[in-house]
């Protein structure tokens, strides 16, 4: 068993500053992860699906997810959907199951409605300078609170998952000097170029 208690201090220093809606993805996940009996991923055996979108609040969601399940954008195990929802689904690619997990949408509400939100963040005041006094026991309530009160979880379901071919071919753009993908390549006057240099 995933206890996200585990991972609080470090999510929080990975993030940057305390708020509720890291530690809602450290929950998150480690439900995902517990419905489907997975560990972290080293490398890429889970996939990562969340519905988060962009210039929205709470997108801090989506440091919590990387940091429990080890799907990182570096690694490319977690994708966005952009539907502007706190929502993840993990896959264990090695298995063919997946799970859906949500907050529970009276848990977000209920954050949205306190002085966290209310007086600092819809005012523009940056999470990291929120006194502790504040934003701590969002924390703790979202880290205290059982599974059942603040989350969905859906039953595992099968998922089949292709997994695109990595690439290891590159070139050097031949008008700025950086290294491109070649999928990612185009051709100007003759030139390999990236798209940058082909605008």
């Amino acid at each position: 068993m995933i206890n996200p208690k585990d991972w609080l201090e470090f999510g929080q220093q990975f993030h940057g500053h305390k708020c509720p809606a890291m530690p809602m993805g450290l929950r998150v996940g480690a439900a995902a992860m517990n419905a489907l009996d997975v560990d972290r991923a080293p490398d890429g055996q889970l996939l990562a699906i969340i519905d988060l979108g962009d210039n929205h609040c709470a997108t801090c969601f989506a440091d919590g997810v990387q940091v429990i399940t080890g799907c990182t954008f570096g690694k490319g195990n977690i994708r966005k959907t952009n539907k502007g929802k706190w929502a993840v689904t993990l896959i264990d690619k090695r298995k063919g199951r997946g799970v859906r997990v949500t907050p529970k949408a009276e848990a977000m509400l209920a954050n949205k409605q306190s002085s966290f939100f209310k007086e600092y963040r819809e005012k523009g005041i940056p999470a990291s300078v929120v006194p502790p006094h504040v934003v701590d026991p969002l924390v703790e309530k979202v880290m205290g609170a059982p599974d059942e009160m603040i989350l969905n979880i859906s039953e595992v379901f099968t998922y089949e998952h292709k997994e695109p071919r990595h690439s290891f071919d590159g070139f050097v753009c031949e008008e700025c000097g950086e290294m491109v993908v070649t999928q990612y390549g185009r051709i100007k006057d003759d030139k390999k170029v990236c798209i940058d240099c082909a605008s």
